[in-house]
């Protein structure tokens, strides 16, 4: 048992006095174990909810945000493109792992008892569904509604002469020299494809040079060029008119067959198989291994096809047949194929009336440098920062991203890089951008003759390449980069300054929910700490230790760690609430985060619940857990919320344990195959203030909430009140300032 050195202190400050408290907690008890004597075993399936399904149910409300009125007219096309991307991702990797269970035999199956034959069944129906409501919202709403606004998406039965001038000879300047068809002939087999490449299958009339025509051939648009072609001004007639490639083309490939005639031209795209495969045990160099099997991502296994709606049968049983596909394996589009092509038109267009408004990030007083009249700043320390070191040991600095900036932790770095009493910096970087501001002081620090050791995750999905050009990087600048455990993801969010003060090495830390991302740490909701705390700082100085070299970290101080500590723990926690319901005391279980689908956690929280406690959880996406099962869950509510901003964040409170932040969710990955952190937050001030910002706050939204039904699916909240409250809007209104927009037709 760990729960000794992991208690956090509660005082009347604390979280564990705000709010109602669960004063019929024994009744409660005696009632859940009344009602719980005739109902179903923890381990039921009918009481799991399956991962997959419940993916895609994430990906409905994802696209809900695409449907309502009260969103930015481009923000709305913003959402329908990211669930289409959503759903990519899902086909790449949920679903290809659920066919190469199918195909070698596998019969495991999870809590929800469900095969992966049925798994499949029930997902092709249901994205389906979705693909269908993507299109409908796009053609009935979104395109005509943008249309209104003068931005339009001309086809070629709307182009004017000289409009379809401009596009002759756009396509013969700018595609005709790149494309390259492909005749299907005994001398020319079917090509391979690209992963999600945009791709086009014709049929041909008449005879070439040679006297050949097979009837069919494949072009390919390569990636370099832009799916979305604005007009040029001396041509459009409105100021944002737009062309698709797909359009350019259909309309002028037989142009790429002299002396032929294309009788029609379908788009389709393929969506493979990208999950990588490397066996860590049996490769001496991961960063290698990975580099070689990085090509296999755009050529793996096809798992699904989507092709133009106005395909004829027989092309579409020809490709079906060419990929190993089956029936419910195709999607017809009755649109543009790929809607993820349309994520760039909001940045094409100077529309700000039709986006999110604009904000600025708050920066924490504690950082700030005092009203220089003089002008100067700290040594080292940027323009309108302070002494990092001297704020940090005055106070705990806690961060919540994006509504306050990210600024912070880059300025840490550089100060620390440029500190002569710095001697070591040590950094778990899992996604992070090469050009970023993070590298750029690793590397600073580097130079300077610093210590610098960085723990990178090679196999953070779809960032690997970047990845290895950044460990490449780093070690060419000097820097000490490791790649973690064999086996295990480091996806732990981490950074050790090392400073000598006197006589004495003092160690400052960063700790965080989100990854070094300056970029997604606009876009995500994230925690991060800044602290001088000396058991934190052993804990994590043994953690590094762990990472990079052999040997076992010991008995941590106050941190978890996934994973040997974290499940076992978060085990006992809830346990803890359960006996003291069953007790009559208070117990309360609240937690935020990504995903919650392990198990064991799932019926700790059952057990809970029939005692008394007070279960509420904040589960942006994957939930297995089901709510509201009479004797069961009755106890416990489930809520998604869905916005501006992606929630990230991971959030633990306990009434009778403390309050927590961790990199982790839910998830067996999580709690067994990867290495993450998790951290108390003490000072009754920040605590106090985290439990307000994650839970009194998101727990009284009614205007981006879903709550979680015991059937599985998810319904929207209404609001009762004059004036409701969104959860993000509070935080951008408490911790950032709203820059004004001046409206379209006053500029």
């Amino acid at each position: 048992m760990i729960l000794d050195i992991c208690t956090v202190s509660t005082n009347s400050k604390s979280p564990s006095n705000i709010g109602a408290r669960s004063k019929n907690a024994g009744a409660k008890a005696k009632a859940g174990k009344t009602a719980s004597a005739s109902v179903l075993s923890l381990d039921d399936p009918s009481l799991y909810i399956n991962r997959e399904l419940s993916l895609l149910e994430f990906n409905r409300r994802v696209l809900a945000q695409a449907q309502m009125a009260s969103t930015p007219l481009l923000e709305r096309l913003k959402y329908l493109c990211i669930a289409c991307s959503n759903l990519d991702e899902f086909f790449e990797i949920r679903f290809a792992g659920l066919r190469q269970q199918e195909a070698f035999g596998v019969t495991q199956q999870r809590p929800d008892g469900l095969s992966a034959r049925e798994q499949i069944r029930r997902i092709s129906a249901t994205a389906a569904r979705l693909v269908a409501e993507q299109y409908r919202l796009l053609n009935a709403s979104l395109l005509p509604e943008l249309a209104a606004e003068g931005i339009r998406f001309l086809d070629q039965s709307t182009w004017n002469p000289r409009q379809a001038s401009w596009v002759k000879r756009y396509f013969t300047r700018e595609l005709s020299p790149i494309l390259s068809p492909i005749a299907l002939d005994p001398a020319h087999p079917f090509p391979q494809v690209l992963n999600k490449g945009l791709n086009f299958i014709v049929t041909l009339q008449g005879k070439d040079a040679f006297g050949r025509n097979s009837g069919l051939s494949i072009v390919q648009a390569p990636r370099s060029l832009p799916r979305v072609v604005r007009l040029p001004e001396s041509v459009a007639e409105m100021p944002d008119d737009f062309i698709l490639l797909s359009s350019i083309i259909e309309n002028h490939v037989s142009d790429l067959f002299a002396g032929m005639t294309a009788t029609g031209c379908y788009a389709f795209r393929i969506t493979r198989n990208s999950d990588l495969f490397v066996d860590d045990e049996a490769v001496d160099d991961l960063l290698q291994a990975l580099e070689g099997e990085l090509p296999s991502r755009n050529y793996g296994d096809a798992v699904r096809m989507e092709i133009a709606d106005d395909t004829p049968i027989e092309i579409e049983s020809f490709l079906i047949e060419e990929f190993s596909l089956s029936e419910a394996d195709v999607y017809r589009c009755k649109g543009p194929v790929n809607l993820n092509r349309l994520f760039s038109l909001p940045d094409l267009v100077e529309r700000p009336d039709l986006k999110f408004p604009p904000f600025v990030q708050h920066l924490p007083p504690a950082i700030l440098a005092p009203v220089a009249l003089t002008g100067a700043t700290e040594a080292g320390s940027s323009e309108g920062f302070g002494d990092m070191f001297a704020a940090i040991t005055e106070r705990d600095i806690l961060m919540h991203h994006p509504f306050e900036s990210f600024q912070p932790v880059i300025e840490f770095l550089r100060q620390s890089a440029r500190d002569p009493k710095v001697l070591s910096i040590r950094q778990t970087l899992y996604r992070t951008g090469i050009d970023s501001h993070i590298v750029k002081a690793l590397v600073e620090a580097a130079g300077q003759g610093k210590e610098v050791l960085v723990v990178i995750e090679l196999r953070a999905r779809f960032d690997e390449e970047a990845n290895i050009e950044l460990a490449t990087l780093l070690q060419d600048s000097g820097a000490q980069v490791v790649y973690g455990v064999v086996g295990y993801k480091t996806h732990a969010k981490m950074t050790m300054v090392i400073r000598r003060e006197g006589r004495t090495l003092k160690r400052y830390l960063h700790l965080g929910t989100g990854n070094y991302h300056a970029t997604t740490a606009k876009l995500y909701t994230d925690y991060g700490l800044l602290t001088d705390d000396d058991q934190l700082g052993e804990d994590v100085q043994k953690l590094f230790q762990q990472l990079t070299a052999m040997g076992r970290a010991g008995r941590l101080k106050k941190m978890l760690q996934a994973p040997f500590t974290l499940h076992r723990s978060l085990l006992d926690f809830i346990d803890a609430e359960t006996r003291a319901a069953q007790a009559g005391k208070p117990a309360r279980v609240y937690a935020k985060m990504n995903s919650l689908i392990e198990p064991e956690i799932i019926k700790a929280l059952y057990r809970a619940s029939m005692a008394g406690v007070e279960v509420r959880l904040v589960v942006r996406g994957v939930c297995a857990l089901k709510p509201g099962v009479p004797g069961i869950s009755d106890n416990i509510q489930v809520r998604s919320i869905i916005g501006r901003f992606l929630e990230h964040t991971r959030v633990y409170y306990f009434e009778n344990r403390g309050l927590f932040l961790s990199s982790a969710d839910w998830m067996d990955r999580n709690f067994f195959s990867r290495i993450e952190s998790c951290f108390p937050i003490e000072q009754p001030e920040l605590n106090k203030r985290v439990f307000k910002e994650s839970f009194e706050n998101y727990l009284k939204d009614d205007q981006q909430a879903w709550t979680l039904q015991a059937d599985a699916t998810y319904r929207r909240v209404k609001s009762n009140r004059k004036q409701g409250h969104s959860a993000q809007l509070w935080l951008l209104d408490q911790l950032a300032e709203t820059v004004s927009v001046i409206p379209i037709e006053a500029r």
